[in-house]
């Protein structure tokens, strides 16, 4: 059964308790920081940093408010990652859960054209080439565990299950925060497996937080045509 996440900012504290299970389960190494002025840290994701709580102050209907985002990889129904890449053995989606997956195998690839391709700018590149982003802890999935984001927050911002259901909940939760946030929004519900309710417009919780339209719908097709046209302008 296909999985997804369902992602309540609304409920989020940005305790980050996601960002360190994330870590220990994939046995990832700290990143050296620095005092920003933010709490909001490391600065971007890596190579070994799956997942990060975006911190944004910003001010709506003259209220200030402080908005949080754990962002992470989407898991694309219809990845153009994976699209883009069009070697199966580098980055699939696993059947069982949807989960979008790379392996050792994207050294081999282009790594700047892949992270292109992602309309949320996830993917991440070792100094080899290799490319990193959350697996959805699909080993854990297999074997019956919630991911380890999910298993660790502690306010029910993070949901995880079968897709049909999260979308059922989606929904019930958008529901009942249009109540106090009349602008609550669903990201880009119907293309992904990790939903996201944000209380404004996504673009205020982060810049990547919803997909320009004209990249969710990129294939390889389009990938590779988007590529070669402008070498069919040059030669005529």
């Amino acid at each position: 059964m296909d999985k997804a996440f369902f992602i309540d900012t609304t409920l989020c504290t940005a305790c980050r308790g996601c960002q360190v299970a994330c870590k220990q389960w994939h046995n990832l190494p700290a990143e050296i920081t620095k005092n920003r002025g933010t709490y909001e840290n490391p600065a971007d994701l890596s190579f070994n940093t799956y997942k990060l709580v975006r911190m944004r102050e910003t001010v709506v209907d003259n209220r200030l408010h402080w908005l949080f985002f754990p962002e992470q990889c989407r898991h694309c129904l219809s990845p153009p990652c994976q699209d883009t890449a069009g070697d199966p053995g580098a980055i699939y989606t696993d059947p069982a859960t949807g989960a979008v997956l790379y392996s050792a195998e994207t050294r081999f690839l282009k790594a700047d054209d892949i992270i292109a391709s992602c309309p949320y700018n996830i993917p991440r590149k070792s100094e080899d080439g290799t490319l990193a982003k959350c697996d959805m802890c699909n080993d854990r999935v297999h074997n019956g565990l919630l991911p380890a984001c999910v298993q660790t927050c502690p306010t029910g911002s993070m949901n995880f299950g079968d897709r049909d259901k999260m979308r059922k909940l989606a929904d019930q939760r958008l529901a009942e925060v249009r109540k106090k946030f009349p602008k609550a929004v669903l990201v880009d519900p119907d293309d992904v497996r990790v939903i996201y309710l944000t209380p404004f417009d996504p673009k205020l919780s982060f810049e990547h937080a919803r997909a320009d339209a004209a990249e969710m719908g990129l294939t390889r097709h389009s990938a590779l045509r988007k590529r070669i046209l402008p070498l069919t302008a040059i030669l005529g």
